[in-house]
């Protein structure tokens, strides 16, 4: 059988309190249609979701088959989606699949945590509107991040869901072509009369990320048990994944889901998913962490009797949301007289714009967030994003296309705009034009920097630069710093409205089965 499979997808990680996603927010990172999208699938550093490609590889080296590319459109992690954007994006995809004939199957390469302006569950909007679109009959199979909020229209729509599992993100090939060979089996078992079936458990958790790693930790714990499980439960299971939600998407449907798809037996999915949620909600206080205060940091980084050590600017992830410019702990730092620290990276196309004029060499006051990051999304000022300036010589400059060196975005393209390394007294700051986390050693190595050298290094990220600089850092030379920004994992500080109440842990006294 030669299957004939749509490929389309809309990737965006919402942030409730952040800018809200525009139109050029994904065609200036991914927007590819039809034979384009399917050539840069192929393509071996390529710049779009490596699931994605890792699926189309996957098919490509399995058999035949009949790919039929639609739309692939994706932004930097932002607010909601504008509602016009949402509609073309949809409308456009549904145009493809009304124009591509019978269809054996779909493959929807989404983030699985996005907000609109008029929807809630855009993902889930979206999974609706293409099974309208296609029937019944075809497959849907569905790749996710991790952070994902499952919501019943998701599960009653998509016939698999396979989300990544492991946090740091490293595994999302092996997702994609975990999901075609799936889909290869599940094809094979309508043929013989069977259908997958996909049950979801919802326990009433909703961690922060930073709680959310799978090295260590009570999600490593609950993955690790859903693998066990599923590889004692033999064929009859197609997939386990474990989905720990995006807290700052603020939607109805957050909360840390099981999602188990069984080859034909809706009961052995029922069963398997209540026992994963039931051991989820006895670990539940385990979703808990404590961040070190600024004013601790700085004093650790100012300390010389200690070995290197690596700071996240948890308050500050671009890839949550953040908007990559607060600058509470870079003044901390800097108004300390902190030495030998590397920080990387501020987001400011306007300073590295400035940089570039000067040319290296040359000194000049840099303005750091001259254009207030949270002004014009109706976001109040506060503390950690006032503005401030400083003496800086330009050290190197660089035009911002690279290709990842590890972690979360190794072996792919990155285009990071006008770039500079500056230094401001004891610190170098890696200035770029892109909104990216700092989550691969390449945004220092592009300047020749060694990370070795640096007696302190800061990231703007939350967790996935854990992967990246492993081979310099151990989880013992890893600090997570309460930082203010969009992102920081300090829950009573958010104005949730639409997270279902009681959760742990923003209600302690929460009940469950």
């Amino acid at each position: 059988m030669r299957p004939r499979i749509a490929l389309a997808g809309m990737i965006l990680e919402s942030n409730r309190f952040a800018k809200p996603a525009e139109r050029e927010d994904f065609s200036d990172f991914v927007w590819l249609e039809g034979k384009s999208l399917l050539a840069e699938a192929r393509t071996k550093t390529s710049a779009i979701a490596p699931e994605f490609g890792g699926f189309v590889r996957a098919m490509d080296a399995t058999g035949e088959w009949e790919p039929i590319p639609c739309l692939l459109a994706a932004s930097h992690p932002a607010g909601p989606v504008r509602e016009a954007v949402f509609e073309e994006i949809a409308e456009t995809i549904d145009k493809h699949l009304r124009e591509a004939g019978p269809l054996d199957a779909v493959y929807l390469c989404n983030h699985g945590a996005m907000v609109a302006e008029h929807l809630h569950d855009p993902d889930g909007e979206l999974l609706s509107r293409v099974r309208n679109r296609i029937g019944s009959e075809p497959l849907i199979i569905m790749t996710l991040d991790l952070h994902a909020n499952i919501s019943k229209q998701m599960a009653m729509n998509a016939d698999l869901i396979v989300g990544y599992r492991t946090n740091p993100h490293v595994d999302m090939i092996e997702r994609g072509e975990e999901a075609a060979f799936s889909l290869r089996r599940a094809i094979v078992g309508i043929e013989n009369g069977e259908r997958p079936k996909l049950r979801i458990v919802k326990p009433p958790i909703s961690p922060a990320s930073v709680t959310l790693l799978t090295a260590q930790g009570p999600y490593a714990d609950l993955i690790d048990f859903g693998q066990r499980r599923q590889a004692e439960l033999g064929a009859e299971i197609l997939n386990v994944s474990i989905f720990g939600n995006f807290i700052f998407s603020d939607t109805p449907d957050n909360t840390l889901t099981a999602v188990v798809t069984a080859r034909a037996d809706e009961l052995a999915a029922e069963l398997l998913a209540n026992e994963i949620g039931k051991l989820a909600w006895s670990m539940k206080e385990r979703f808990q962490r404590t961040l070190m205060p600024v004013n601790e940091a700085v004093d650790l980084a100012m300390s010389n009797n200690r070995q290197p050590v690596i700071f996240s600017d948890a308050g500050d992830n671009p890839g949550g949301g953040g908007s990559g410019k607060t600058t509470e702990l870079l003044k901390a730092l800097h108004h300390s007289g902190a030495s030998r620290i590397f920080y990387g990276s501020f987001f400011d196309p306007a300073l590295a714009t400035k940089a570039h004029e000067i040319g290296v060499g040359g000194s000049f006051v840099a303005e750091f967030n001259s254009e207030n990051s949270l002004e014009d999304s109706g976001q109040p000022w506060r503390a950690w994003d006032i503005p401030f300036s400083a003496e800086a010589e330009v050290l190197k400059l660089g035009d911002g296309d690279v290709v990842g060196l590890g972690g979360l975005t190794k072996g792919r393209r990155l285009k990071l705009g006008k770039t500079a390394a500056l230094r401001i007294g004891g610190i170098i700051v890696i200035v770029i034009s892109d909104r990216a986390q700092t989550a691969d050693p390449v945004y220092f190595d592009m300047f020749d920097l060694d990370i070795a050298s640096a007696h302190t290094v800061i990231v703007k990220s939350r967790g996935h630069f854990r992967a990246g600089f492993a081979p310099w850092f151990s989880p013992e030379q890893v600090y997570e710093i309460d930082t203010g920004g969009l992102t920081s994992p300090v829950l009573e500080r958010w104005p949730f409205k639409y997270i279902p109440r009681p959760t742990f842990p923003l209600d302690t006294d929460t009940t469950w089965i």
